[in-house]
């Protein structure tokens, strides 16, 4: 059996269900066979972060916050930034999509010649490629 694809999930993905309304996991399981959604420890602490400010924002991010450590699997990087962690899985070939909404971050990914997996319209996902 293959080994299923790392698709690693940034703070605005992780937010994208409260955010914008977007069903992020059926908009993957869309776009991507067999898949394993993964995180950084980084943007975990990030949304804890954003989540004990409260207000829309911290929903948000408390939702993000608990569909990471339910639903991720959450890996350790030499990073703490979390733009910077996701960049780092990029490059050591780690995961194989990034997905996120966060227009710099997109950038230095699709530099590191992997694809990201971003918002399209109202509330789908769609694939830009390196």
């Amino acid at each position: 059996m293959s080994t299923p694809t790392q698709v690693a999930l940034d703070t605005s993905a992780l937010m994208m269900p409260v955010e914008l309304d977007v069903r992020l996991f059926d908009e993957l399981d869309r776009l991507v066979d067999a898949y394993e959604p993964t995180t950084p420890q980084a943007v975990v602490e990030e949304l804890r972060r954003l989540a004990e400010k409260g207000g829309t924002e911290g929903t948000a991010a408390n939702v993000g916050h608990d569909l990471a450590t339910e639903r991720c699997l959450i890996v350790d990087t030499e990073e703490s930034y979390a733009d910077d962690a996701l960049v780092e899985l990029a490059r050591e070939g780690v995961v194989e999509y990034v997905v996120t909404n966060d227009r710099p971050l997109c950038d230095r990914v699709l530099e590191e010649c992997v694809p990201v997996i971003a918002l399209r319209g109202r509330n789908k996902l769609a694939i830009t490629q390196p």
